[in-house]
């Protein structure tokens, strides 16, 4: 890792233009040095500037998060987690559970789908409510087709959230992006929770489309793109947004930098466009900055 960020690095870690980097560095608000005529950033220098400049310093940035990705689980980033070897560990479990450790630091990302009814927004509602002035980033990594994933014996059977009434379906604990999703569906269609034949939840997405294959229950709310590697039924119902939360100080890390890196190439746009029901025209936009 270089001791020194060039202006596009550094514009592109604090999300400015250019042109904002060198107003900064004219009028010595952020330290840099000049190297034959170019503009270069000490990196320590610059995580100090970062950590004196941001709000609420007893949130995140107080203790050095260990280099683990939480939350929720996304078949597209573990692949690139482990395709690029960044590094990174990971304690995938759900939602609620990534964002409970990330503010306890034991986590440089989070990765989150929840969805606010009320504001009709995925993500940043939660996110700005829980870490309101602390060094964190909200990124869009995709949008994902979600819907009910249906047996082969159920498909004529189920066709809507409405079917699901009086068949057994397998749900994730409610913790989970997923389930709390389906539950605010449900309530919204005046569905009764009470008349479908709720199985043990599953603590995974992949444990849940398992279950189906396996006839072992009729339909579980999952995403597109397992339900077309299982070979199964799929009815779409909305387009969700999962996004990564992100400790500031840690986009200097080499973990999170191999990881950028690798999702810039040709290898990852393919195997992006080969996942049903994915869209990543917005990835790595920034959806709220702390």
């Amino acid at each position: 890792m270089n001791d020194y960020l060039t202006t596009r690095e550094l514009a592109e870690l604090l999300r400015l233009k250019e042109r904002k980097v060198y107003d900064l560095a004219s009028s010595g608000k952020i330290p840099c040095s000049r190297a034959t005529g170019k503009l270069l950033f000490p990196r320590k220098a610059v995580e100090s500037w970062i950590k004196d400049h941001a709000s609420g310093s007893d949130g995140v940035t107080d203790t050095k998060p260990a280099n683990v990705l939480l939350g929720s689980h996304d078949p597209l980033l573990e692949w690139a987690v482990r395709e690029s070897r960044c590094g990174l560990a990971s304690i995938l479990d759900s939602s609620l559970d990534g964002i409970s450790r990330f503010r306890k630091s034991e986590g440089i990302a989070c990765g989150l789908h929840v969805y606010n009814t009320e504001l009709d927004d995925w993500n940043r509602p939660i996110i700005e409510a829980e870490f309101s002035g602390q060094a964190v980033v909200l990124i869009s990594w995709a949008k994902r087709q979600r819907g009910i994933i249906v047996s082969h014996k159920k498909t004529d059977r189920i066709t809507t959230l409405d079917d699901l009434c009086g068949c057994k379906v397998i749900p994730r604990q409610q913790e989970a992006g997923s389930q709390m999703l389906l539950n605010a569906l449900l309530i919204k269609q005046g569905i009764e929770t009470d008349d479908i034949d709720w199985s043990s939840a599953a603590r995974s997405e992949a444990d849940a489309v398992v279950a189906v294959r396996e006839n072992k229950v009729d339909a579980t709310f999952g995403l597109a793109t397992l339900a077309a590697q299982y070979q199964l039924g799929f009815i779409p119902v909305i387009e969700e947004q999962f996004d990564i939360l992100i400790n500031r100080q840690a986009w200097f890390e080499p973990a999170w930098q191999r990881l950028l890196s690798f999702c810039r190439t040709p290898k990852f746009m393919d195997r992006a466009e080969e996942l049903v029901g994915y869209d990543i025209n917005e990835q790595l936009s920034v959806r709220y900055n702390g």
